[in-house]
């Protein structure tokens, strides 16, 4: 009922999921500065998010981890996961009891997952897509994740989407959601459209306020 992409661009991590499910990215995406990127799917346990982020972070590479990870979960069978560290390596894992079509694919800094598909060809498109799309990342992710639509998507209609990035300053630079919308991969491109031109200054109003640009609304006098 997923399918979503785990992608590095230059020290950055980002997600971008859609789903017939709501708050999909509530659920999946899980990132950390300087680490890594993990989406952790399926029948989904959001745990294993954070004990592939912790093997990331202790040194182990995107496969030594999930190995680790996989081998010492009970449940494995039921998950799928996608990892990407912070050389940009990525590696993908579907257990045998993963939801009606689904597929894995990785490739140069990404790794793309989903069950549930019209084809299992989906996240090969949308590593295709990621890798043959440039702009920033939010952009590449969005075009990798309507590629997977184009491709098929899910067997049948999805409602949310998401899409979130970090950026190494503490926080989620990007974190775009879209729950309960017919056209939820649309409508965050729309999102990402109004957000992606203000991204930078919020991260000033963060780091360094007093330099930081107004915000262009009635009450802000500077």
């Amino acid at each position: 009922m997923t399918f979503s992409i785990a992608a590095h661009q230059d020290g950055r991590f980002g997600i971008a999921v859609s789903s017939s499910s709501p708050a999909v990215a509530a659920r999946v995406v899980h990132l950390r500065d300087r680490v890594g990127a993990v989406a952790s799917q399926n029948i989904t346990d959001p745990r294993l998010g954070t004990a592939l982020l912790d093997r990331l972070a202790a040194g182990e590479g995107a496969r030594e981890a999930l190995d680790s990870v996989v081998g010492g979960e009970p449940n494995a069978a039921y998950r799928q996961l996608t990892v990407v560290d912070a050389s940009g390596a990525a590696a993908a894992f579907s257990g045998g009891h993963t939801l009606g079509v689904h597929g894995e694919a990785t490739g140069p800094h990404c790794a793309a997952a989903g069950n549930m598909l019209a084809d299992p060809g989906v996240p090969a498109a949308m590593c295709a897509a990621f890798g043959e799309t440039g702009g920033e990342l939010e952009e590449r992710l969005l075009a990798a994740l309507a590629a997977g639509l184009a491709a098929g998507g899910e067997a049948g209609p999805v409602y949310s989407a998401g899409l979130s990035t970090v950026s190494a300053n503490g926080w989620r630079d990007t974190d775009l959601r879209v729950d309960w919308q017919e056209d939820p991969v649309g409508a965050l491109g729309g999102l990402l459209g109004v957000w992606l031109p203000q991204r930078d200054d919020y991260v000033r109003r963060g780091l360094d306020p007093a330099a930081a640009p107004g915000y262009g609304v009635p009450g802000d006098d500077r």
